[in-house]
């Protein structure tokens, strides 16, 4: 393969490594309390900030992106430092609104029993909702909020429906196709130049949605592909995400950021036209980790945002969450 071609390959696996992980946080702020429940093989920690006061305060589950993700939004694994959950879990519990952050199942201290091949996307759905119902338990809460950020705005949307115990739902960055589609989508330009390799990518994932282990993998998507790692994607490509929102009888806010190199403002829009008594928001200068940026260059905003731990979260994110929950009935 052309040394070119070969680069194409590499960005490309950079993108599907940053569109399907997570990203990052790690910074000093409000004080929270470390709790756990226990699922079935599992053991999920998480951080529980809550503001002081004798009133009772609505509380946000913030649910991470896909991947290696911790709590903050590490992912060590993945060289991702930028701490985005954790700084926008600190800048709600400012104005009022405690926070559940949590490591993802067989994630940093949620442990799991489970081998890879036998976490599914469900697992995802199934630990937020035991999460909902912790929460509903506790009497200093008024209301559970819901706030999925990338697949897990897609998480948040299988836990809230049907669930009365939460009054609302957030998606940020959430993708509004399927992610066998999105995949299709981020990598056609990439492999553009390689008609061969672009085929049998499109082929692993055609064979995936149908629910079918592949036997062979093309060297190059080895890892993405790996039989370890097949069975979570299966699991996942049977879920469309504007079915998914279109069932959400509770107010929702849909947020996108209009610098944001891995979720285009299109899928925004097609999680809107599913469900159109949203409220749509496109945030002026809000990447991919809900941070600012001026610049749609990788390398910049990797610099500048995915792998800064110290630079706040977009103030016009932090508002609009605020100014929803506010003026939306419970």
């Amino acid at each position: 393969m052309e040394k070119s071609n070969i680069m194409r390959v590499k960005h490309l696996v950079i993108v599907v490594i940053l569109l399907f992980s997570g990203f990052i946080f790690a910074q000093n702020g409000v004080k929270g309390k470390e709790i756990c429940i226990n699922t079935e093989k599992c053991k999920i920690y998480g951080t529980l900030k809550v503001p002081k006061t004798k009133e009772k305060v609505p509380v946000a589950l913030i649910i991470a992106g896909s991947g290696p993700t911790d709590r903050n939004c590490n992912s060590p694994s993945v060289g991702l430092n930028c701490n985005s959950y954790k700084i926008l879990s600190d800048s709600l519990n400012k104005y009022g609104i405690a926070t559940l952050c949590y490591d993802k199942r067989g994630i940093a201290k949620s442990v799991t029993k489970q081998t890879e091949n036998e976490v599914l996307f469900e697992h995802f759905a199934e630990d937020a909702k035991a999460w909902i119902e912790f929460l509903s338990q506790d009497s200093r809460f008024s209301e559970i909020v819901v706030i999925g950020h990338s697949e897990g705005s897609l998480v948040g949307m299988l836990a809230c429906q049907n669930n009365h115990k939460v009054s609302k739902f957030i998606s940020i960055a959430g993708i509004g196709s399927s992610a066998d589609e999105m995949l299709k989508e981020q990598s056609s330009k990439q492999l553009e130049s390689m008609p061969e390799l672009k085929k049998q990518f499109f082929y692993c994932l055609d064979e995936l949605k149908q629910g079918r282990l592949l036997e062979k993998v093309p060297a190059e998507f080895s890892v993405f592909f790996r039989p370890s790692g097949q069975p979570y994607l299966i699991s996942l490509f049977k879920y469309n995400p504007q079915e998914e929102i279109a069932k959400l009888k509770i107010p929702v806010l849909i947020l996108q950021g209009d610098m944001d190199i891995q979720v285009s403002e299109d899928e925004a829009e097609l999680l809107h036209e599913a469900n159109p008594n949203a409220k749509k928001v496109i945030i002026e200068n809000m990447n991919h980790v809900l941070k600012n940026s001026e610049t749609i260059d990788l390398n910049e905003q990797l610099k500048d945002s995915y792998n800064n731990p110290n630079s706040a979260v977009n103030k016009e994110l932090v508002k609009e969450i605020i100014f929803f929950y506010v003026n939306s009935p419970n």
